[in-house]
């Protein structure tokens, strides 16, 4: 077949550039509407969070997460059960778990009072439709998490890294904080953001050559990446170390075995992580300056609550 290489330019005369100019327009209001649409959906769900009175953006209601959190949990206790890796509620180690982890949730009503009040908020009460729970999974991994709505796990290998109940009482309370600032939820929405904003730019960039398309893209996901994602979750890292900070203090657990605990986990792995700005931890010598800071509102919190133990040295 002949290929007239000069009709492209002849239909550009005619109707092809009327054409052209409406395909772009029509691509314009795509992206005008899926602007329109994150707008709608980043900012229609913020609202001041009672614990740090930062402004947060929700993707899912508290009974939603609750759900989620107890699905997820049943898949965890179900694969450490196939592995023969979870512990036995009256282990001792689970039992020394739930101790603490039951004298870090007696504190929640206070210690959310508190900051609350402290922040001009309404005292949220989420935390009192928590299924709580906790296990223990034989494991290698120096981890533990707390799921939304409560449900904690602790893995065997965290163990040496806590060396004493006061240190696992701070990862504990630091957990926990995750599921009362509902940063699981927080995440839902940032990623829904992202992933709308991908699409407006893949519409916004439908046009252009693959090879360039592929590149503003990666740029595009770079930016996100760094400039949102991460500073994201290194700020969810801070707001859970005060809360849960708090926690530990007013549970009558000494606080300041929070920075010690924090140098000896920045040694794990050799001590070789990415720089803060790649990573969604802050630096661990940046988060023990963080709790040093925190620590005279942290002692104030266990003189009002333990005035029956002794005093901190």
């Amino acid at each position: 077949m002949r290929v007239d290489p000069f009709a492209g330019m002849r239909r550009g005369r005619s109707g092809g550039a009327r054409a052209g100019r409406g395909f772009g327009g029509i691509r314009w209001w795509v992206l005008l509407l899926f602007a329109g649409y994150a707008a709608f959906s980043w900012f229609g769900s913020a609202e001041t969070d009672p614990y740090t009175g930062e402004t947060a953006h929700y993707g899912a209601s508290p009974v939603e997460e609750v759900q989620l959190g107890a699905q997820a949990y049943q898949q965890v206790l179900s694969d450490a059960t196939a592995q023969g890796a979870l512990l036995p509620a009256d282990a001792e180690v689970s039992r020394q778990i739930r101790e603490i982890a039951e004298r870090l949730i007696a504190k929640v009503p206070a210690v959310t009072e508190a900051l609350a009040t402290e922040n001009g908020q309404e005292a949220p009460q989420i935390y009192r439709d928590f299924q709580w729970d906790a296990a223990v999974i034989q494991s290698d991994d120096a981890n533990a998490f707390v799921l939304p709505g409560g449900k904690i796990a602790v893995y065997t290998g965290l163990l040496p890294v806590a060396e004493n109940q006061n240190a696992m009482a701070a990862i504990l309370g630091h957990e926990i904080a995750h599921a009362l600032l509902r940063h699981g939820s927080q995440r839902m929405a940032q990623q829904k953001l992202v992933q709308v904003g991908q699409m407006a730019a893949g519409v916004a960039l439908g046009g252009m050559d693959p090879g360039q398309q592929q590149a503003v893209m990666a740029a595009l996901g770079a930016g996100a990446q760094y400039g949102f994602i991460l500073p994201y979750g290194r700020n969810h890292e801070t707001q859970a170390d005060k809360v849960g900070l708090m926690l530990a203090a007013a549970a009558c657990f000494d606080p300041r075995e929070a920075v010690p605990l924090w140098e000896r986990m920045g040694r794990l792995g050799g001590g070789e992580r990415p720089p803060e700005f790649a990573s969604t931890h802050p630096d661990p010598a940046n988060r023990q300056e963080t709790l040093r800071a925190l620590m005279p509102q942290a002692e104030a919190f266990y003189r009002e609550h333990c005035a029956d133990r002794p005093p901190l040295q």
